[in-house]
């Protein structure tokens, strides 16, 4: 069974994106060993200058490279990354484990970015989208899509 972590930073604060995630994280039981791991977003003034917006995007950085397995597959949400279709995701996950990886490490970054040290690190770059979205709304829409992926490999009717 694939190992799939989410390493994100910051707590959801809304309970409707709690319940969402819940939900995923229960369906998802059926197909792969979910984790959520969430990284302590830094502080930061309401009004930053690019010195104290690079402190965040590394501290944050390291934070989060300490937490990703050693033998994972890890594929950061930044906007330089491709987009791909559910489909396309579904044969990715098929693809890592055909190459003998069981563990799939995704990284949601704080409202500025990732590091490029993350970037460095990842074995395949994802965008969601053009559009700028959340980062607590991209954990709710990369966990369904996670579940429409292994949806897709195990033949469900979930996806259309």
């Amino acid at each position: 069974m694939m190992n799939v972590q989410i390493l994100c930073v910051g707590k959801l604060k809304e309970q409707y994106l709690r319940d969402a995630c819940a939900e995923y994280s229960k369906r998802l039981g059926a197909f792969c060993k979910l984790s959520i791991v969430e990284i302590n977003e830094c502080k930061i003034s309401n009004n930053p200058n690019q010195a104290e917006i690079e402190r965040v995007i590394e501290t944050e950085g390291v934070s989060i490279l300490n937490k990703i397995p050693a033998q994972s597959y890890v594929i950061p949400m930044c906007i330089e990354g491709k987009q791909m279709s559910s489909e396309q995701l579904s044969q990715k996950f098929e693809q890592v484990a055909l190459n003998g990886i069981s563990s799939i490490t995704f990284i949601i970054g704080g409202s500025y970015g990732l590091s490029n040290e993350i970037k460095q690190r990842a074995d395949y770059r994802l965008s969601m989208s053009c559009m700028t979205f959340p980062h607590q709304l991209a954990r709710v829409m990369l966990l369904e899509q996670i579940y429409r992926a292994f949806s897709i490999s195990a033949n469900t009717k979930y996806h259309k």
